[in-house]
């Protein structure tokens, strides 16, 4: 809104918050901002109202470990997405769509995330054994909006298929001009691959389903899922500005879709975000974001990378979300083939070593390190093609 404002009052000239970096640093400390201002009052309310989480691990010795995180208050995640929607009201270009898309998957893992998070709470108050939403629920509403996402980015790619074709550079093939949002960008390889309707979709839902599982695998312990996600959004801040510049993504040969640039205040909101509830987060954490904040952060990250064609760059951004969620997924699997056995002591993999001697700061502070330097690597990829 105070975009668009400043938009009519300026008579579009060119003035510095028509540059999409200055506002997604602006979206940074917005964000950050609301979010520590506001966080200590958000945590009273939800102590008042008892929502308090109660970490069950099936494990002993980790249940036995994290038994002081008892009654900390979670669903602190409407805190984050307050802030980030709050964000890109005030800075983003609302007549956007693509911005305009991403709130609609915010909203729509938010509301999936915050009735996870309550039938959790609800049912251990009346001392019922569900845990929340099952999987198989979670993930129809996950795949139900890759669909919508899918079809809906690639209906308006195709819409502005001529717009395209007048910016691109000179000598391009026809496929190339008109196709460029159908691009899955490939790192290190030059030209990328074409998808198909039924391949573009398929993808959307995979990416958008798999990451928004993966970042709340990865939210297990104070910080982590935070600083790594911040590190994420940092990295698409740069992607989202390179990708809807034509100059650039033609200079650096990656599909240049237009007007995605202004994702980049939406990441910026999302790092500024995270950052602030590290404040609350951090060891010994005073709030969790709970299934509320991790399921939106995930898709929002996944939606990013559809909508920019890197949804192989965010394979080495989210490098940690990666092994986190691998690390289940062969837990699991071993489990069921051998019969009872285990790969590692418990998954995902960050609690394994907790078991194993590193203390909780320990453990998320070299999380922490290896998800910057999957951050570095991505960027980096981008010039070597």
């Amino acid at each position: 809104m105070l975009y668009l404002l400043l938009d009519h009052l300026l008579a579009g000239q060119a003035y510095a918050y028509k540059s999409v970096l200055f506002r997604s640093a602006c979206a940074i400390l917005l964000s950050f901002f609301i979010v520590w201002w506001f966080g200590p009052t958000v945590i009273r309310a939800l102590v008042r109202m008892k929502i308090g989480d109660v970490p069950e691990f099936h494990n002993k010795a980790l249940d036995e470990i994290t038994r002081d995180k008892t009654n900390t208050p979670t669903m602190g995640g409407v805190l984050i997405l307050a802030a980030i929607m709050a964000s890109v009201l005030l800075l983003n270009d609302l007549g956007n769509y693509y911005v305009r898309m991403a709130m609609f998957c915010l909203v729509w893992l938010g509301l999936l995330g915050g009735v996870d998070d309550w039938l959790k709470l609800t049912a251990k108050r009346r001392g019922g054994s569900r845990d929340g939403l099952k999987t198989y629920e979670k993930l129809l509403f996950q795949i139900g909006l890759g669909v919508l996402l899918g079809y809906f980015i690639y209906y308006h790619g195709s819409t502005n298929s001529d717009y395209v074709a007048t910016i691109v550079r000179p000598g391009q093939r026809a496929r190339e001009q008109f196709e460029a949002y159908r691009v899955l960008a490939v790192p290190f390889y030059k030209h990328g691959i074409f998808l198909s309707i039924p391949a573009f979709m398929i993808t959307t839902v995979l990416v958008t389903a798999g990451t928004s599982n993966a970042v709340n695998l990865t939210d297990g312990m104070d910080g982590l899922a935070a600083g790594c996600v911040a590190l994420c959004s940092f990295v698409f801040v740069v992607i989202a500005a390179i990708v809807g510049d034509v100059e650039q993504a033609t200079r650096l040969l990656l599909p240049s879709i237009p007007f995605t640039d202004e994702l980049g205040v939406l990441c910026g909101a999302m790092v500024g975000a995270c950052l602030g509830f590290l404040w609350y987060n951090c060891h010994p954490a005073q709030v969790f974001m709970g299934d509320t904040g991790s399921l939106a952060l995930g898709g929002l990250i996944g939606y990013v990378a559809i909508v920019t064609r890197q949804e192989l760059m965010l394979f080495i951004v989210g490098g940690i979300f990666v092994i986190e969620a691998v690390s289940v997924i062969l837990q699991v699997g071993y489990y069921k083939l051998s019969g009872g056995k285990r790969i590692f002591l418990v998954a995902p993999i960050h609690h394994h070593f907790h078991l194993k001697g590193w203390t909780e700061t320990q453990t998320v502070t070299r999380f922490w390190l290896a998800s910057a330097l999957f951050a570095a690597f991505a960027l980096a990829t981008v010039k070597l093609r």
